[in-house]
């Protein structure tokens, strides 16, 4: 490991300072000297660990800096892929791909991250995930992200009636992106949310949980709103923004051809 020519100055910086006050103090206590070396040994060894971590991180910039392909945007659904297009239009080239990825529980982000790494060993290259929750506050956050197997069960119409006995209505909608750049890449998660309440279901009930959501300041639901609004305001558009940020920020280039979206 090469060692900094900053690190090495802030060494001797370190070192001149301990000798100084260990000649203050060492008439006192014998012990003292033997103490300053320690610590001397102790914050060398932090800084070998710090400028280690500095290597890995900038090797890891340096290698993502160019990807092999377009990013595999994870999903088999085809509204949330035609929501994910609308949205990042030509500012992210991606291509779509179904893949069977096991059903985690857990926290969403921890979730999110596991998806991103699962997927990203199954394409060998950089993968896009999502995962979504509906979060009734009244529930202590419940359903979650369970909420698909939730309405799978219990439909619309049986998810607003879970919150029937309370009078708060208040829920939010999350949306956790994970991006990982290659197999062995820690995945990156970005989080949308907007915060709503729980309503009767009204407006066409083909995208999901979108009748019974009533987002904040709005009088429609997702399902009523026309889409080009709902996409400017949505827990997906949000975390989205997010997600683009990052990719102009990190200045990726792609190997192959960008106009790739299937």
């Amino acid at each position: 490991m090469t060692t900094s020519y900053r690190a090495l100055s802030r060494r001797r910086k370190l070192w001149g300072y301990i000798t100084t006050h260990n000649q203050n103090l060492n008439r006192q206590n014998p012990l003292i000297p033997l103490f300053s070396s320690a610590l001397f040994l102790f914050l060398i060894k932090s800084e070998q660990e710090k400028e280690e971590k500095r290597r890995k991180m900038a090797a890891t910039v340096r290698a993502a800096a160019a990807l092999s392909q377009p990013v595999t945007f994870v999903t088999g659904n085809a509204k949330k892929l035609e929501e994910v297009r609308a949205i990042l239009g030509n500012s992210i080239p991606f291509r779509s791909l179904k893949i069977d990825l096991p059903e985690l529980q857990g926290e969403p982000e921890d979730i999110s991250k596991e998806k991103a790494r699962l997927a990203a060993k199954e394409v060998s290259g950089p993968v896009l995930v999502e995962d979504t929750c509906l979060c009734f506050n009244a529930l202590k956050g419940l359903p979650g992200p369970y909420i698909k197997w939730f309405l799978q069960k219990l439909g619309h119409e049986g998810l607003n009636n879970l919150l029937m006995a309370y009078e708060d209505k208040s829920a939010y909608a999350l949306c956790v992106f994970s991006l990982a750049l290659g197999p062995n890449a820690d995945p990156i998660t970005f989080l949308g949310k907007t915060p709503g309440k729980i309503v009767p279901p009204r407006g066409p009930n083909d995208f999901g949980w979108d009748p019974i959501f009533q987002p904040d300041g709005y009088d429609q639901t997702y399902a009523e709103m026309p889409k080009e609004e709902k996409n400017k305001i949505s827990h997906r558009s949000r975390a989205l923004a997010l997600v683009k940020y990052h990719f102009a920020e990190a200045k990726y280039t792609f190997e192959t051809e960008p106009s790739i979206q299937q």
